[in-house]
C-alpha cells in the first residue's frame, strides 16, 4: 500500500504543522477547515516556519518552496475523499470527529486510509461509526509538529496489519519515531502527562506553592524543559480538561479527578496561550503568574 497523496482535516496547530511535515516529505497535500480563514492562516504560518527552517540551515530554499507549492487548501471536505491517507485533526470532541467521517466515507477510495490525531478518544470506538474500521487507526503527533519526534501509533480493536505498517512507513519518511500503543483512554503519553499537569494543577489549587514556585521547582528540580504549568498553557487547558475527563470516565479511577481549579480557568475562558490568559498573563510584554 504506497501512499502518496494525505487529506488532513483541520487547519488549527497541529492540522497545519502535519501538512508542513508532510509536504518537506515530498508528499502531496490537501487541506480543508471550515473557516476560510484559518485555511488562509494555516498557509501563512506553515510558509513562515519553513522559511525559519531555511535560515536556520535545516532546509534548503528550494526544498522550501517546493514542499509549499504541495500544499494545497479546500473549503470542500470532500475533496479529500481522492487521498490515499486521511488525518483528521479537528476538535477534540468526538461527536465533531464522528460528524467528520460520516461526511467523507461516501466519497472516499476504496484504499483510502482514515485515521485520527485525537489524543485520548477511543480509536475503536470512532472506527466503528465507519464503513473501514480495519483501514482505521490513530496517528498522535506532538506539539509543534515539526519539531517533535514521537509519532503515537494506535491501532483499534479491528486495525488490520496492512494499515499499522501502512501508516508506520509515513513515520519513517518523515524521519520521526513511532511509538505503538494500545486503544486504552489517552494512550500512552497523555496518560502519563495529563495526571502529572492535573497534580500541578492540585498543588496550586490547596496553596502548596503558586505557579511560579512549582514550575520553578520542576525546571530546576526535575530537569523538565517547561514547567507543568506553563506546558498547560501551551496545550490548552481545555484540551488538558478533556483529556483526564476521557481518563476519568475510561478508567473509572478517582485518581483522574479533574482539579476544580482546572475546571475554574477553563469556565472563565482562561484556556492558556491561545486566549492570552491562563496560569499565566500572557498580554504584557513577559508572562506574569496568574495566581
Amino acid at each position: 500500500m504506497e501512499i502518496q497523496t494525505i487529506g488532513i482535516v483541520g487547519a488549527g496547530q497541529m492540522g497545519n504543522g502535519i501538512a508542513h511535515v508532510m509536504a518537506l516529505a515530498g508528499y502531496d497535500v490537501l487541506l480543508t477547515d471550515v473557516s476560510e480563514d484559518a485555511m488562509s492562516a494555516a498557509m501563512d504560518t506553515i510558509e513562515g516556519n519553513m522559511k525559519r527552517q531555511v535560515g536556520r540551515g535545516k532546509i534548503s530554499e528550494e526544498d522550501q518552496q517546493a514542499a509549499f507549492a504541495r500544499i494545497k487548501t479546500t473549503p470542500t471536505l470532500t475533496d479529500l475523499g481522492k487521498s490515499d491517507l486521511i488525518i483528521e485533526a479537528a476538535t477534540e470532541r468526538e461527536t465533531v470527529k464522528q460528524a467528520i467521517f460520516e461526511d467523507l466515507i461516501p466519497h472516499l477510495k476504496p484504499t483510502t486510509i482514515l485515521t485520527s490525531n485525537t489524543s485520548s478518544i477511543s480509536i475503536t470506538r470512532l472506527a466503528s461509526r465507519t464503513d473501514r474500521p480495519e483501514k482505521f487507526m490513530g496517528f498522535h503527533f506532538m506539539n509543534p509538529v515539526p519539531v517533535m519526534q514521537l509519532v503515537e501509533l494506535i491501532r483499534g480493536i479491528a486495525t488490520d496489519e496492512e494499515t499499522f505498517n501502512a501508516c508506520k512507513e509515513v513515520v519513517e519518511r518523515l524521519n520521526k519515531t513511532a511509538a505503538s500503543a494500545e486503544d486504552f483512554p489517552a494512550f500512552i503519553v497523555n496518560r502519563i502527562l495529563m495526571p502529572m499537569i492535573n497534580e500541578a494543577v492540585y498543588t496550586l489549587y490547596e496553596g502548596v506553592g503558586n505557579v511560579k514556585s512549582i514550575d520553578s521547582s520542576m525546571k530546576l528540580g526535575a530537569n523538565h524543559p517547561m514547567g507543568p504549568l506553563e506546558l498547560a498553557d501551551f496545550i490548552g487547558l481545555d484540551t488538558c480538561l478533556a483529556i483526564m475527563n476521557v481518563l476519568h470516565d475510561g478508567l473509572a479511577d478517582t485518581k483522574y479527578r479533574p482539579c476544580p481549579l482546572l475546571t475554574k480557568y477553563v469556565e472563565a475562558g482562561w484556556l492558556g496561550r491561545k486566549t492570552e490568559r491562563g496560569f499565566y498573563d500572557y498580554r504584557g510584554d513577559e508572562p506574569v503568574p496568574t495566581r
